[in-house]
């Protein structure tokens, strides 16, 4: 009796979930738009040609290439010369203690 009991109470359950899943929260506003399609693309237009449009929303510019002034070995040596003492090698600190 008691095995019934649970095996409906989890059927209702299940049942339940299943129908709440299907509806949409927040309930969905009808939408009227105020602008018609040829006054979207020709607004579209006019930003592409004024420069304003937006591309970060759509896809990425092309960015130039920028040429380093530095060589590997500088930024190497900067590195090392900027590195902190905590992250420095032990042989690397006794040879420069200077003593």
């Amino acid at each position: 009796m008691n095995i019934l009991k649970i095996v409906i109470a989890t059927t209702l359950v299940a049942a339940t979930g299943s129908v709440l899943a299907e509806a949409s929260y927040p309930p969905e506003a009808p939408f009227v738009s105020t602008k018609t399609r040829a006054e979207v693309v020709a607004e579209l237009q006019r930003a592409s040609d004024q420069g304003s449009l937006n591309y970060a929303a759509s896809a990425y510019p092309v960015l130039q290439p920028v040429a380093s002034a530095k060589t590997r070995a500088e930024v190497n040596a900067e590195l090392k010369r900027d590195t902190p003492v905590a992250n420095r090698e032990p042989d690397e600190l006794r040879d420069n203690a200077g003593y």
